[in-house]
């Protein structure tokens, strides 16, 4: 009998994997294969993102190997070298969790009519989500496109499934795949040369392992007052979890019972534990609005947007990229995300309201640089946030709710000490001035007559003013 190929995608973790978990049911040999994909069709992943998948896919290998089997891993066009695979009579049956971003997915189903006219039966699962975005329906059958219903019906539906072990063994096939057909990468899939990224190691440990470390020490010592505290970006008020559910090294689900234990054993309070799987249904949303709408990859689902006259300044965009704006709380997180490769979820509002609004740029390039930059770069979330931020997308924030970075700074890192962690040349100003240095006397402000931190790029009330008008022009040009 030829063996069954495991193809490992976004499911990067052997405990519950509902595809692994099925492919060496009864102690059938199973392929393990990863690839690299190359396909023109898909998104590449940004920088922080392939920092991440090198070392996760090397735990995945080392964890395959302590269960007796091997992680194949190859990099290119993922359609040629699954056919190759097949017109070597190499697989019986293939097995898969599904992807649900429309150009993966889209993918997916070429493969799988591939398969077919060779007679491989294949095998998909739900392996990234509590539900599949086709599976949470509005009254009439289709799509929700506002969150509150949605979470309501993922409520009712409920998650009755419960997480799968690890295999007990896993019986490696004899088989190896030919470096003169396949371009095998026995190593690392991913070329990884950019300086920045040696930073990266300092903040995260990618696997599985890490997985659940995250998750204990979240529901240790972080689950406990969540819901009052998760907007504070100092300190270890959020789980941390986000890249560990992008690349699969933990599912959902297994967060989903954690919490559920949590709640039932006096682990945690009803709401905070409430507000959590909220943040995880936000999540499943996201997925679910791209699933069903996948032009909102590249457009504004409020199409008034294309008319706005974005101004995309490149040296105010630069300056926001590198947190040099003069706003401290801004500079701050835009550094978080330079050094660690994540940026709290608040301080992504932030910023991101600054940039589309204050500086008045298309969503798309802060989309884009996110995309290169978080080690969490998950392109349903990604996306979905910008709109949301920006005022353009499904359910989405007004576009005239603007974030003032000096209130949001005041009540929301009061003592400064998120802003000194990452803006350290202010580390040394009172309280009353570390929200708006350019208010501190020129002692204070320079350094041997060097001004170690710039002024503001942007008059707030100036930005917002000309963001309200640029919408209203927009609006009123617009014919539906």
């Amino acid at each position: 009998m030829r063996p069954n190929l495991v193809w490992f995608r976004d499911d990067l973790r052997l405990t519950d994997n509902p595809a692994l978990h099925a492919a060496c049911a009864g102690g059938a040999q199973v392929i393990c294969l990863y690839i690299f994909d190359a396909t023109p069709s898909l998104r590449q992943l940004g920088g922080a993102a392939r920092w991440w998948l090198q070392d996760s896919v090397a735990k995945l290998a080392g964890a395959l190997e302590k269960k007796g089997g091997k992680l194949i891993i190859c990099r290119g066009d993922a359609p040629m070298i699954i056919e190759k695979m097949a017109a070597a009579g190499a697989v019986g049956e293939v097995f898969w969790n599904e992807r649900h971003v429309p150009a993966a997915a889209t993918l997916d189903e070429s493969i799988a009519r591939l398969l077919a006219l060779r007679d491989i039966p294949l095998h998909r699962f739900n392996g990234s989500y509590l539900n599949p975005p086709s599976a949470i329906t509005n009254s009439t059958g289709g799509p929700f496109k506002v969150f509150t219903p949605y979470w309501r019906a993922v409520l009712r539906h409920g998650v009755s499934a419960t997480p799968l072990p690890a295999p007990e063994k896993i019986h490696k096939a004899d088989w190896h795949a030919d470096p003169q057909s396949m371009p095998v990468f026995p190593a690392s899939p991913v070329p990884v040369s950019m300086p920045w990224m040696d930073r990266l190691s300092q903040s995260w440990q990618p696997g599985e392992k890490a997985a659940h470390q995250t998750l204990e020490t979240f529901l240790e010592n972080a689950l406990h007052g969540y819901a009052s505290r998760r907007d504070f970006p100092a300190g270890g008020t959020t789980s941390r979890l986000s890249p560990y559910l992008r690349h699969g090294e933990i599912s959902p689900l297994q967060v989903w019972h954690a919490l559920e234990i949590a709640r039932h054993t006096g682990g945690a309070p009803q709401h905070d534990a409430d507000k959590f799987i909220n943040e995880l249904i936000w999540r499943e949303y996201a997925c679910h609005v791209l699933h069903h709408f996948p032009s909102l990859s590249l457009e504004s689902r409020d199409r008034s947007f294309d008319l706005i006259p974005w101004r995309n300044e490149p040296e105010q965009i630069q300056a926001w990229q590198q947190g040099r704006t003069g706003f401290p709380l801004i500079d701050a997180g835009m550094r978080q995300l330079w050094q660690t490769g994540w940026m709290h979820n608040r301080m992504r509002m932030i910023v991101g309201s600054f940039l589309v609004k204050h500086l008045l740029c298309d969503w798309r390039i802060g989309e884009s640089w996110f995309w290169d930059t978080l080690v969490d770069a998950d392109q349903a979330s990604n996306v979905f946030g910008w709109q949301w931020v920006a005022g353009c997308g499904f359910d989405a924030s007004p576009f005239h709710r603007i974030f003032n970075p000096v209130l949001q700074s005041e009540r929301f890192d009061p003592k400064g000490h998120y802003i000194r962690t990452f803006v350290p040349e202010l580390a040394h100003l009172p309280d009353q001035l570390i929200h708006t240095p350019w208010k501190a006397p020129p002692d204070l402000f320079e350094d041997n007559g060097r001004i170690c931190y710039p002024r503001p790029i942007v008059d707030l009330a100036a930005g917002r003013e000309r963001a309200l008008n640029a919408l209203k022009i927009a609006k009123s040009q617009t014919t539906y």
